[in-house]
C-alpha cells in the first residue's frame, strides 16, 4: 500500500478523457503539481487513435506509476466514470474534466470537505473562461459562486463522493448516451432520495478551458444538427425523475423551447431539423427507459 505522508491525501482521482491531445497533457502536468496530491490519478481514455507524442506520453506515465490508463474502445460519459470508480483504491474519488487549470487547493479542500461532512457529494467550484477576473452572481452562475452552501446538483468536471456509496447506488446510469446531457442531475436525484446531500465548496476550484474539440464537443453544436446527441439525455432524464412536478409538460414543451431562440429566429431553416432531432431524441429515451436503467453491477457481475 503506497505511504500517505503529508502532501499526499488518500483521493483517487478520476479523469475520463475523449479525442483531447496537448490538452490533457497540460491537464495532467498541472495536477501533478499541486503542492497536495491526490493517492493516484487514473486517467479512462476513450480516444480512438491519439497523436503518436501524445501516446507516447500517457504510456511513459502509466509505465512508471505516475497514472493508471484505462483505454477502452467505445466512448461513453457514465461509462468511462463507472470503469474508473472500479479500478479506484482509496475511499474518496474525485472526478475531474480533461481540459482543466486545478487552483492549488484543489484536493486538500475536497479531503477537507468530507471530513467535515458525511454522506455528501462535494461540488467544487467552476471558473469557465468567460468567467475570469469578473465579479461572479449565484443567480447566474452558481457554481463559480465563491459562498459555500447546499445544492442540489453537481457539476460533473469537478466533484468528489466516498466510493463505495456510489458503487451501492449503481453507478452512474450508463443509458446516458452520446452527450450524456443531465447525467450528473440524474445521479444526483437518486442520492438526494437516499438520503445524501450536496456540499458546494468554492475552494475545491478548478478554471475549465472549454476546449472547442474533443469531449462532448466531439457531437457537434446543438443548435446546428439533426442528430438527436444533444436531446436523448434530457428526455431520458425526465423520464427517469419520477418525484419531479411537472416533468411531462417539460417533456412536451421542450421541442417548442427548442426553436424558441435567437439562433433559429435568424436562421429559420434550421428549425425542422432540429424538431426532428428532438423526436428522435424522444423516440431514444422512450426505448432506453424501457430497457430499464444501466447501472455498474453490470461490470460487477461480468
Amino acid at each position: 500500500m503506497k505511504i500517505i505522508n503529508q502532501f499526499t491525501l488518500p483521493i483517487s482521482i478520476i479523469i475520463p478523457t475523449y479525442q483531447r491531445e496537448k490538452v490533457l497533457i497540460d491537464t495532467l502536468n498541472y495536477i501533478f503539481a499541486l503542492p497536495v496530491k491526490a493517492t493516484e490519478i487514473i486517467v479512462v481514455d476513450q480516444t480512438y487513435q491519439h497523436e503518436p507524442e501524445i501516446d507516447r506520453q500517457l504510456t511513459e506515465w502509466h509505465e512508471h506509476g505516475q497514472i493508471l490508463l484505462i483505454r477502452l474502445s467505445q466512448p461513453s460519459i457514465p461509462y468511462a466514470m463507472n470503469e474508473g470508480l472500479l479500478a479506484a483504491k482509496c475511499e474518496i474519488a474525485l472526478y475531474l474534466d480533461d481540459d482543466i487549470i486545478p487552483d492549488p487547493e484543489l484536493v486538500s479542500a475536497h479531503w477537507q470537505a468530507h471530513q467535515e461532512y458525511q454522506d455528501v457529494i462535494v461540488a467544487g467550484r467552476v471558473i469557465q473562461p468567460w468567467e475570469e477576473d469578473q465579479e461572479i452572481s449565484t443567480t447566474k452562475s452558481p457554481f463559480a459562486s465563491t459562498e459555500s452552501e447546499w445544492k442540489e446538483q453537481f457539476m460533473g468536471g469537478n466533484f468528489s463522493i466516498n466510493v463505495r456509496q456510489i458503487i451501492d447506488l449503481g453507478g452512474f446510469d450508463e443509458n446516458f448516451v452520446k452527450v450524456a446531457y443531465q447525467f450528473e442531475a440524474e445521479f444526483a436525484y437518486r442520492f438526494r432520495q437516499t438520503g445524501g446531500r450536496i456540499r458546494f465548496e468554492p475552494s475545491a476550484c478548478i478554471h475549465h478551458l472549454k476546449v472547442n474539440s474533443g469531449g462532448t464537443r466531439s457531437h457537434g453544436h446543438h443548435l446546428t444538427t439533426w442528430l438527436p446527441n444533444h436531446t436523448v439525455g434530457d428526455y431520458y432524464y425526465l423520464l427517469r425523475a419520477k418525484g419531479m412536478r411537472g416533468r411531462f409538460s417539460k417533456m412536451l414543451a421542450r421541442p417548442f423551447r427548442s426553436i424558441i431562440n435567437r439562433h433559429h429566429l435568424s436562421h429559420p431553416w434550421w428549425i425542422p431539423l432540429t424538431l426532428i432531432a428532438e423526436i428522435r431524441g424522444m423516440l431514444w429515451a422512450l426505448s432506453l427507459f424501457r430497457q430499464g436503467p444501466s447501472y455498474i453491477d453490470r461490470h460487477i457481475s461480468g
